[in-house]
């Protein structure tokens, strides 16, 4: 097989063994490799975006259960008590205001426990 050495050859190949910088074994240094592990680093990099969205939506379900079990209810009769009570807040400004603002959260709770038992 002819190889060239031309520019643009050049620049495509230190481009991806740029990309593998770092990646174990010869994966980092040898070009057929490096496209294979490039390949496939970006499929993961691809997948773990949409993983991360999914992840910080349980952290914040969990965040909200947390601090809403104390007070005498469950996450799910939490939610629908806030929909009752025409509440639109979504999960990530309500788990923040469970870490940060406890008060103005309980607040809540208690709309959502009287929206409830009407």
């Amino acid at each position: 097989m002819r190889t060239t050495f031309a520019v643009p050859s050049r620049a495509r190949r230190k481009k991806v063994l740029e990309r593998a910088k770092g990646f174990r074994g010869g994966r980092g240094n040898r070009i057929r490799d490096a496209y294979d592990a490039v390949m496939k680093s970006d499929a993961a990099a691809y997948i773990g975006r949409k993983q991360k969205k999914r992840q910080y939506r349980g952290l914040w379900l969990i965040r909200i259960n947390a601090a809403v079990r104390p007070q005498g209810l469950t996450y799910s009769a939490f939610m629908h008590g806030l929909k009752m009570a025409n509440i639109d807040m979504n999960r990530k400004m309500l788990s923040e205001l469970a870490i940060q603002d406890a008060a103005a959260f309980t607040a809540l709770v208690e709309v959502a426990k009287a929206s409830l038992s009407k």
